[in-house]
């Protein structure tokens, strides 16, 4: 059926329902408060309402016919939904809104409005009809709703800022103990540097060199993390690149071919003194060994990952070492037992010529 044909929904009413006033006979049909209003007089008044909408609103017909809807309105009503339904009237269209009314004592209540035009057979707008609804519990349901929302995020907003200060005080503390760290082993090893120049010895010597080194190690490892942001990761590509250039500088050997391909790897900052020391334990015994007695020479370094784990392949081209002869080094064994506290595996190759050390470990535990 058309919207223009809605006029003629009322004539199969019995008269004893209201034939000679058929709107009144379809409004009195029901128990929701409904009210319709004549355009076609000055300020679009109420023309009937049921007893319902006199219930609702404490006015009598008396006090209701006659009047428009504002009315209802106080200082509370929100004017854009008034606005909505004034535009909604003078276009002709139907609409749905919550407006807080005001009762004839005083009182409020949250009013679900429709609002529809009841056209005549040739689409004039005869009447306006509109049904309400108290919905003040859904209303102040929702507002209870809304202000635990606020409430809520108020407190995680709150929360968040505490953990946020406790978490830069944590970085802060971090960076500080990092700090002090590298600092300490930094005088441990001008100390050993001291002690060295003091010993005749040379075998005594070499072993406070190379225990030297191992600090020095250490506290480049410790400056990294000071100056890194992410207090949870530690990026073994760059050490690995920063280690091997200062390794090789260090010994002075400008015939040894350094080839670097160190990507960006990021580990547990808890693993980095580990690896860090397998680094340098495996880039010296190479300047050592592969290329002794002034052998020119080539070395690899390669830090990559895949899905699984993360990887360091060290390779030289020297000489080789026997398994035999590895098995009984002190740099091996330490190489070993670093491994082992890192999670990882230490696999030793040959390069056909020369050695191949390859660590894999899995990648950050951080990470997503």
């Amino acid at each position: 059926m058309k919207q223009s044909d809605n006029w003629h929904l009322t004539d199969i009413l019995d008269y004893e329902h209201g034939r000679g006033d058929p709107f009144a006979a379809a409004v009195r049909a029901t128990r929701m408060p409904m009210v319709i209003t004549d355009p076609a007089q000055q300020d679009n008044p109420i023309v009937f309402c049921n007893e319902a909408f006199q219930e609702l609103t404490g006015y009598t017909r008396d006090e209701i016919v006659g009047r428009n809807c504002r009315f209802l309105q106080g200082p509370e009503t929100d004017a854009s939904s008034v606005a909505r339904v004034r535009d909604a009237i003078a276009q002709g269209n139907d609409i749905d809104v919550d407006l807080l009314n005001y009762r004839k004592d005083g009182s409020t209540f949250w009013n679900a409005l429709y609002l529809s035009p009841v056209r005549d057979k040739n689409g004039v707008i005869r009447f306006f009809f509109a049904s309400q609804m108290d919905v003040s519990e859904r209303i102040e349901a929702q507002q209870i709703i809304n202000d635990q929302k606020l409430l809520v995020e108020r407190e995680v907003g709150r929360r968040t800022a505490e953990l946020q200060a406790a978490l830069e005080a944590k970085t802060l503390l971090l960076h500080e103990v990092d700090h002090r760290v590298k600092n300490n082993l930094t005088m441990i090893g001008s100390l050993l540097r001291l002690q060295v120049r003091t010993i005749d010895n040379p075998a005594v010597a070499a072993k406070l060199d190379s225990m030297l080194e191992r600090v020095d190690a250490l506290a480049v490892v410790h400056r990294q993390l000071y100056q890194s942001s992410d207090l949870a990761r530690f990026d073994l590509g760059t050490f690995a690149r920063n280690m091997a250039a200062d390794v090789v500088g260090a010994s002075g050997r400008t015939d040894i071919e350094l080839r670097l391909d160190a990507q960006p790897l990021l580990v547990d900052a808890a693993h980095a003194s580990a690896l860090g020391l397998i680094l340098n334990e495996i880039l010296t015994n190479a300047i050592k060994h592969a290329f002794a007695d002034g052998r020119a020479g080539r070395l690899s370094v390669v830090v990559d990952e895949d899905a699984d784990c993360g990887l360091i392949r060290i390779c030289d081209d020297g000489p080789g070492i026997a398994s035999t002869q590895r098995t009984k080094s002190i740099g091996t064994s330490l190489i070993t037992r670093l491994a082992r506290q890192a999670r990882a595996e230490a696999i030793w190759s040959d390069n056909a010529p020369g050695t191949c050390v390859t660590i894999t470990f899995p990648r950050s535990e951080t990470e997503a």
